[in-house]
């Protein structure tokens, strides 16, 4: 033929995740676009003499698979060589974190501030014993005099600092913090080392040193590197702009999303990136005069749509379970019910709040991803969504609760008839299932994303990470959502809301697809659709689902480009 295909793929499963569920046995590209799907037949008409011609050899491929919710940018920050690593799998008492800094502390000079993620009370061996006990900033002053210490808990929602730290931001015992927030402290009101949250890690995060351009560069590149590795070609990045920048220290600004433009504008980007603009008080705090001003005074990236779109905008509702920050209905055990994180006296105010700031982006055309795991906090997001739909304005904005763990049948009823998004992270229900059953109750554990239930009323969740919460590997988070295996003692907890692997892929490709607003451009095999590819060694409908995480990833393609081959 005069314009033969550049790739083509034969041999294997081509698991297209079309709307018939097509699997098919070969594929070509043609100009970064997937110019045929069928049999080996078929291809031979798209093959010349400078087709490079992939023998899968009983192999699959899948569409590039689309990571929802995925700090990227948090993600590449949080690793060496530019933050220390505290996680379960470097350290697994209070001892070896304390013996990690007094390593750290003594490679750089005096107040140099010393910054590390993914320490996990649950793994930590003295925590483990005594379950009443937490980390505290007497564990590690005794290494740490002279250095400053941020260390961040593997969920994002509480920091662990040293009294250094607390010093240099003025927190005392007379220091307050915005409700939904908590700085931890002992009976005498001393804190304890211990902040829980947006409102009250702001306050460490006002004073740490933020990260330069370059170091933002750096760690962008990283995050890509190990990405491309895992077959990701596209994400959301769910926390950037004016109010997004306090997870990585510093003033609050807008360096994230400028660098992600710099890349987009010079053909550096390793994926196609949609974005969720933050705005707020540095306090972590919110409200719709907020929203509001962000949206009349942001200069959107000037970037290609196709490689970095911004979709609209984010907003904390609550706060997380483990934390015991999530608005509930029913209390936790123990007692409290957590609150809503929205600006307000009392939680009619914070919900009214809520309905005028969903209201304001709505009109505005942008779509709104609101963080939402209590059952109740849920119930006002979804009835949020559905006022500002009934109001009129913009319609098809795709509006969609982040997390969602705690989702009613009522609830879910209202999310399917109003067409509401829920993106869930199946490894996290894994990792903490048991320590969600002492937090909740066993029954509440085990309820935690109801996934079945949904789909079968109309749903089409989005499956993430929430990198660096959880590994961006979503090899894990399909077996999580598939078999749902207590990491911790293997126990299936909620077997009647298992999904099938066809499910989960759908929500890592054609589901997030369609969340981006991108359903027509990628998320399934098809031609014309961008040649966004990720090959696997095996294929995951033909094995064992508890095997799906030791699958190689052997090659990646973005925009028929090979960017990385095993």
């Amino acid at each position: 033929m005069d314009h033969p295909a550049d790739l083509a793929f034969t041999g294997g499963s081509i698991i297209t995740l079309d709307g018939a569920g097509t699997v098919a046995s070969a594929l070509a590209v043609r100009d970064g676009r997937i110019a045929y799907v069928g049999d080996a037949a078929g291809l031979r008409e798209h093959l010349g003499a400078g087709t490079e011609v992939v023998d899968l050899a009983g192999r699959a491929v899948l569409p590039g698979i689309n990571d929802s919710h995925l700090h990227a940018l948090m993600y590449g920050a949080r690793q060496p060589p530019l933050t220390l690593d505290v996680s379960p799998g470097a350290a697994r008492s209070l001892e070896e974190i304390a013996n990690i800094l007094r390593e750290a502390a003594a490679k750089v000079p005096a107040g140099t501030w010393l910054r590390g993620i993914g320490w996990d009370r649950g793994y930590l061996a003295e925590c483990v014993a005594d379950p009443e006990r937490l980390p505290t900033r007497w564990d590690i002053d005794a290494v740490t005099p002279d250095h400053p210490v941020l260390l961040d808990e593997t969920y994002g929602h509480t920091s662990w600092v040293n009294t250094k730290a607390l010093a240099l931001a003025g927190v005392t015992k007379d220091t307050t913090s915005a409700p939904g927030s908590e700085i931890v402290r002992e009976a005498n009101g001393e804190p304890t080392g211990l902040l829980r949250e947006i409102a009250a890690q702001a306050l460490i995060q006002g004073v740490a040193p933020a990260l330069t351009r370059a170091e933002r560069r750096a760690a962008i590149a990283l995050a890509q590197d190990q990405l491309s590795a895992l077959g990701i070609t596209s994400y959301t990045e769910p926390a950037l702009g004016p109010g997004g920048d306090q997870v990585l220290g510093g003033a609050f600004a807008d360096e994230g999303i400028r660098v992600y433009e710099e890349l987009a504008l010079a053909g550096e980007l390793r994926a196609r990136i949609n974005v969720l603009l933050l705005f707020g008080e540095p306090d972590g705090t919110a409200g719709a005069d907020d929203i509001r001003a962000g949206i009349e005074t942001y200069t959107m990236p000037d970037a290609a749509p196709e490689w970095l779109r911004i979709a609209g905008v984010k907003i904390f509702a609550d706060g997380i379970p483990p934390s015991k920050t999530s608005w509930m209905n029913e209390p936790y055990v123990g007692g409290g019910t957590g609150s809503l994180v929205i600006r307000g006296a009392d939680d009619r105010e914070r919900e009214a709040e809520l309905r005028r700031m969903v209201g304001i982006a709505h009109r505005a055309g942008m779509q709104v991803g609101i963080h939402a795991t209590g059952d109740r906090a849920i119930d006002a997001t979804v009835a949020a969504f559905v006022a500002a739909q009934e109001s009129g304005g913009p319609r098809d904005l795709r509006h969609y609760v982040i997390h969602g763990d705690f989702l009613s049948a009522r609830t879910r009823e209202r999310i399917v008839r109003h067409g509401i998004g829920v993106n869930a992270q199946p490894v996290i229900h894994t990792t903490l299932a048991e320590l969600l059953a002492d937090v909740v109750g066993p029954q509440r554990a085990d309820d935690q994303w109801p996934l079945r239930a949904l789909i079968d009323a109309g749903g089409a969740p989005c499956l993430s990470s929430d990198a660096p919460i959880t590994s961006p590997d979503w090899r894990a988070g399909v077996a999580a959502a598939v078999l749902r295996e207590s990491k911790a003692s293997g126990r299936v907890s909620g077997p009647e809301h298992r999904i099938t692997v066809t499910e989960a892929l759908r929500g890592y490709t054609i589901n997030a697809a369609r969340q981006d607003h991108a359903e027509d451009l990628k998320g399934s095999l098809e031609a014309g659709k961008v040649a966004d590819l990720c090959v696997l060694g095996a294929d995951p409908l033909a094995i064992d689902p508890s095997e799906i995480p030791d699958v190689p990833v052997v090659q990646t393609v973005l925009d028929g480009r090979t960017v990385y081959r095993a």
